[in-house]
């Protein structure tokens, strides 16, 4: 006979979950961004039409809702801060305000959980290296996300070096 019960995800399920909020997180701060929408319409809308629906006969990943949210919140929380570390990691001559708009929102996305999460930053970097990766496969972002972030988290978190 069956357990009838639902098991919980394993660990790579579960690191899984994790990539994929980051992934949306990044994608519903772009949203945020270009369309004005408030953090809690974008969050409902990927919460109830992104998280593991399908789109053009693909699914969409299951992503972690508590991360996802935390990720969201902090963001929009701490973003002034974020912007300034940023800034301090990023070329004299390109404030953020000059970045793309994707890598923008994954440079917030990266900084709020650098700041205000006990993630280490090496990993923060690899997760947020592997998003710029799939928006920009093709592209030399993914090598300057990792200069970037790598940056911002020696100056968040200096002991974790």
């Amino acid at each position: 006979m069956t357990d009838p019960r639902p098991s919980a995800p394993s660990r790579d399920e579960k690191r899984q979950m994790k990539s994929a909020a980051r992934l949306y997180a990044v994608q519903a701060l772009f949203q945020m961004e270009a369309s004005g929408q408030s953090a809690d319409k974008v969050r409902v809308e990927f919460e109830t039409y992104r998280f593991g629906e399908e789109v053009a006969g693909e699914e969409l990943a299951e992503g972690d809702v508590d991360l996802f949210r935390k990720l969201i919140d902090d963001t929009v929380n701490w973003q002034a801060k974020i912007d300034q570390m940023t800034d301090r990691a990023l070329v004299a001559k390109w404030p953020i305000a000059r970045i793309d708009p994707t890598i923008r929102a994954l440079f917030r996305v990266a900084g709020a959980e650098l700041t205000q999460s006990d993630t280490p930053p090496k990993v923060v970097i690899n997760e947020y290296v592997d998003v710029a990766r799939a928006f920009f496969p093709e592209g030399r972002e993914p090598k300057f996300v990792n200069a970037v972030l790598d940056h911002m988290a020696r100056e968040a978190r200096p002991e974790a070096f």
